[in-house]
C-alpha cells in the first residue's frame, strides 16, 4: 500500500509506470553509495559547525549594512569562517562577486600583471573563461593587458602531460589554472588528489608559480579541498555547492593572503580592498547556505550518480560512469541527436517547482560560442545547485546535469528527463 501511494504520486507528476519501476530498480542498487555519501555530508557538517564556532558567529552577523559598509561585522566573520572551512589565510566572499565567471576573473585579473603568462595544463578552459583570456576576442581580455595565454592538451587517457607542461612554464609563467570540473568537455573531473599532484610538480618546476583551482561545482564533494594539498587560490559561485541554495547572489576567493588582498584591490579599488563592500541583507542567507551545503551537496550528487546509471544501462555514454568515484555534481550523458538533448532539458524543467509550464529552447547566450539549451526552475536564477541541465547544440549533443536541493527533487528531475525521451521514443524500456 505504501509503494502503491509513492507511485500514485509519481503518476500524478506525469512518470508513468515503466519509468517509475525502472527507476526504482536503480535506485535499489545504489543504497551502500549512498550511504558514503551522507557519510561524506557528516564529515563536512561538521567542518562547517566547527568553522563558525571558531569564530564566533552570532545573530549580529546577519545584521545589514549599507553605503560604504565599514566594520560589517557579519561579512568580516563570514570571511573568516570561509577561510578556516577551506584552510586558506584570508578569503573574500561578497555579493558584489556578480557570478563565478565573475569571481575567476577577478583572481586572474587581480594576480596577473602585463608581461605574464597564464597556464592552462588541463586542455580547453570553460567557454566563458575564452573571453576572459582573450582567446575570443573580447574588452578588457588579458590580451588586451598584454599577459598571454598557453596551454597543454591532456594525454588521450585524460590524464596530465607533465613533460608537455615542464616544456610549458617559462619566466614569464606567472599563475597555472587548473578547472577541477569538465566544462562543456566529456573529459573526467579531477579528483583533490589528483590536483595535488599537478600543483607538486608545477611548484617542482618552479616554486614562484601561483596555482588557482576554478571549484566550481566541487566543494563538499570530497572531505578534502584544493587549498590543502598545495593550491595558493581557489575560487567558487556561491549560487553552486557552497550557498547551499540560499545565497542569492555572489562568489568567493580562499587562499593566501597576498592573493586575496590583491584580489579585493581589484574588486573596490587601491586602497580600499576588503574594507568597503556592505553587506546589504544577504548575510543570513550566505551563512545559513553555507551551513546548508554539505548536505545539499550530497543530494546533489546522489541525482548525479543516479543519472549516470539510469542512462549508463540504457547505452547512452556517461562521464563519470555509473561507478566511478565522484569528483563534483556535474553528469554529463552524451545523448547523440540534438532531439535527445532538447527531451532531456525539457524533462529537467517539467520537474522544476518554479516555471515547470516553461519549455527550454536554445538561445544565443553571452560568453558562449554557439547556441546553449538550458533547463533550470530555480528560486534564484542561474543557480546551478538547484535542479538544472544545459548543454551546448552541437555534437556531440551532450547535456550536463546537475543540482537539486533535495535527493528527491533531483529523482524527479532524472525520471522526468527519461519520461520525456520514453514518450518521444528515443529509449525503449
Amino acid at each position: 500500500m505504501k509503494g502503491d501511494t509513492m507511485r500514485e504520486q509519481y503518476q500524478r507528476l506525469g512518470i508513468s509506470q515503466p519509468v517509475y519501476q525502472y527507476g526504482a530498480e536503480i535506485e535499489a542498487s545504489l543504497k551502500e553509495r549512498f550511504a558514503r555519501m551522507d557519510e561524506t555530508a557528516e564529515y563536512n557538517q561538521l567542518k562547517v559547525i566547527q568553522a563558525m564556532q571558531k569564530h564566533r558567529v552570532s545573530a549580529e552577523c546577519f545584521m545589514a549594512t549599507n553605503g560604504y559598509g565599514y566594520n560589517d561585522l557579519g561579512r568580516d566573520t563570514l570571511e573568516e569562517v570561509y577561510a578556516s572551512c577551506f584552510c586558506g589565510d584570508a578569503a573574500l566572499v561578497r555579493p558584489q562577486i556578480t557570478c563565478g565567471t565573475h569571481a575567476l576573473a577577478l583572481a586572474l585579473l587581480s594576480n596577473l600583471r602585463p608581461g605574464d603568462e597564464l597556464l592552462s595544463p588541463v586542455g580547453k578552459p570553460y567557454d566563458t573563461l575564452e573571453e576572459i583570456i582573450g582567446i575570443r576576442p573580447s574588452r578588457g581580455s588579458l590580451a588586451e593587458y598584454g599577459i598571454t595565454y598557453r596551454q597543454v592538451e591532456l594525454l588521450a587517457d585524460g590524464s596530465f602531460d607533465y613533460e608537455g607542461i615542464r616544456n610549458a612554464i617559462n619566466d614569464r609563467t606567472r599563475l597555472v589554472t587548473i578547472q577541477r570540473s569538465k566544462g562543456y568537455q566529456t573529459r573526467p573531473t579531477f579528483s583533490v588528489e589528483q590536483i595535488g599532484a599537478l600543483t607538486a610538480f608545477v611548484k617542482s618546476v618552479n616554486p614562484k608559480v601561483l596555482v588557482m583551482v576554478d571549484n566550481c561545482y566541487g566543494e563538499f564533494v570530497e572531505r578534502r579541498e584544493p587549498l590543502e594539498v598545495g593550491a595558493d587560490m581557489m575560487v567558487g559561485s556561491l549560487i553552486k555547492n557552497p550557498g547551499g541554495g540560499l545565497a542569492p547572489i555572489g562568489g568567493y576567493i580562499v587562499g593566501k593572503r597576498e592573493c586575496v588582498e590583491n584580489a579585493a584591490y581589484r574588486l573596490t579599488a587601491p586602497g580600499l580592498g576588503k574594507e568597503v563592500g556592505a553587506s546589504l541583507g544577504v548575510m543570513q542567507s550566505f551563512y545559513q547556505g553555507l551551513f546548508l551545503a554539505p548536505v545539499v551537496t550530497a543530494g546533489a550528487l546522489k541525482g548525479a550518480v543516479f543519472a549516470a546509471n539510469v542512462y549508463e544501462r540504457l547505452g547512452f555514454p556517461v562521464i563519470p560512469n555509473g561507478s566511478e568515484s565522484r569528483h563534483d555534481i556535474i553528469q554529463a550523458v552524451t545523448l547523440n541527436t540534438p532531439q535527445g538533448l532538447t527531451a532531456f532539458c525539457e524533462g529537467i524543467q517539467a520537474a522544476a517547482p518554479v516555471d515547470s509550464y516553461v519549455t527550454p529552447e536554445p538561445w544565443d547566450m553571452p560568453g558562449y560560442d554557439c547556441p546553449v539549451i538550458m533547463a533550470a526552475g530555480a528560486f534564484v536564477q542561474g543557480s546551478s545547485i538547484e535542479l538544472s541541465a544545459d548543454g551546448p547544440l552541437r555534437p556531440p549533443y551532450a547535456v550536463y546535469f546537475q543540482g537539486g536541493l533535495t535527493w528527491y527533487h533531483a529523482k524527479l528531475g532524472i525520471l522526468m528527463s527519461l519520461q520525456k525521451l520514453y514518450e518521444a521514443g528515443l529509449v525503449s524500456l
